[in-house]
């Protein structure tokens, strides 16, 4: 005859929670997100391609990378917290019913919250690390180049755009010095991160710099600094509203994810007081 599984030893715990069932939980938490996040990488590159008409947009990418965050969110948390509450031991019989949901929810969103840490932890480390690790590249690459290359920066791409030779530019003026370069790229930094448009006069030093440059008339160089800040800015406010809509994304999954791990531990505590309970 098979033994009921209500005859399982049951321990009472000495304290209110239960700190080994809570850093398991975490650590299975931790672990199904990497699986996780992992499986979303390969996933989001089979979606995506470099060519024309393949592949998702970049607004499906978007939303469905929020999506498969929260989705993440829910699944390593109720793991994580369904590990934290059954494995948790028992509360005395002298402690409320209410009290031993309000211990079991808490098991659970302790466990999201130690996960949600130690995961920032991790996270902030291999940030630093990759940047000490590109920083000492770039200090190095900077020792051994030659003084008339300029170093890459965001906004290179504008000033590449900007010093362009114009149609049947003589090649003696299609020559852009390095000086010049970053003259530019700190005047369009500096105007960026003020938020207000450039000034009259810069715009005007700038036009004639680009003019001087790629052969152009004032006139022509003036129209391409105007085009260039407009996409400059545009492409500047694309980046924002992608970051805070990812911002907001990650907020939700957390949030859903405290509540998914709470909602298992308690589930998972009071399937374990029905059927374990010799207390």
């Amino acid at each position: 005859m098979e033994t009921p599984i209500s005859e399982r030893p049951y321990f009472p715990a000495a304290s209110g929670i239960c700190w080994a069932s809570v850093i398991a939980g975490a650590v299975v938490s931790l672990a199904i997100t990497i699986v996780l996040l992992w499986f979303g990488a390969a996933l989001g590159l089979t979606l995506t391609s470099p060519w024309n008409d393949s592949g998702v947009s970049a607004t499906t990418f978007k939303i469905g990378t929020g999506l498969f965050l929260v989705v993440v969110a829910m699944i390593s948390s109720a793991l994580g917290g369904h590990i934290a509450g059954r494995l948790r031991n028992g509360w005395d019989s002298s402690v409320h019913a209410n009290e031993i949901y309000f211990r079991d929810t808490a098991h659970g969103f302790v466990t999201w919250a130690t996960a949600t840490f130690v995961g920032a932890v991790l996270l902030a480390s291999a940030a630093a690390g990759i940047a000490r690790t590109t920083s000492g590249g770039l200090a190095a690459g900077a020792a051994s180049a030659t003084a008339s290359r300029a170093s890459s920066g965001p906004m290179d791409i504008y000033v590449d755009q900007l010093l362009r030779p114009g149609p049947g530019a003589a090649a003696s003026n299609t020559t852009s010095p390095n000086d010049s370069r970053a003259e530019l790229s700190r005047l369009l930094t500096a105007s960026f991160r003020s938020g207000k448009d450039m000034s009259l006069d810069d715009k005007t030093y700038v036009a004639q710099v680009v003019a001087k440059n790629t052969g152009m008339s004032q006139d022509e160089a003036q129209k391409r600094v105007d085009q260039t800040i407009v996409t400059a800015k545009s492409n500047l406010d694309a980046a924002r509203k992608a970051a805070m809509q990812l911002a907001y994304w990650i907020v939700a999954s957390l949030l859903i994810g405290a509540f998914s791990a709470s909602l298992a531990a308690t589930e998972a505590g009071a399937f374990l007081d029905r059927n374990w309970s010799t207390v």
